[in-house]
């Protein structure tokens, strides 16, 4: 389960009743653990609504956010959504991670 950092900024959630049409108008990001032999790894995938095509993906052995701040800079170099979709997890809601990009260029 996603726990927000108590500093970190709470962003409102902006998809209901929005009817997705067309591609990069909502990305989103989620990380899935993937169980090892001895603890786990983590998966974090930039994925696009409309298409459900993996824009970008990272596998790391650790929680930090360094990841997932790679993964959303190698999506960005191919476009740019409207809207940006996670949960409130600490990963997307650093200042590392909401503060280096805008939606519109």
């Amino acid at each position: 389960m996603s726990r927000p950092h108590p500093e970190h900024q709470i962003y409102p959630y902006r998809l209901r009743g929005v009817n997705i049409t067309r591609p990069n108008q909502v990305w989103s990001a989620d990380i899935t653990y993937v169980p090892m032999q001895r603890g786990f790894m983590y998966l974090v995938a930039v994925l696009d609504w409309y298409s459900r095509y993996v824009l970008s993906w990272e596998l790391s052995n650790t929680l930090d956010g360094d990841f997932c701040l790679l993964a959303l800079e190698r999506a960005l170099q191919r476009s740019r959504p409207e809207i940006f979709n996670t949960d409130q997890g600490a990963q997307f809601t650093a200042n590392a991670f909401t503060g280096g990009w805008s939606a519109t260029p």
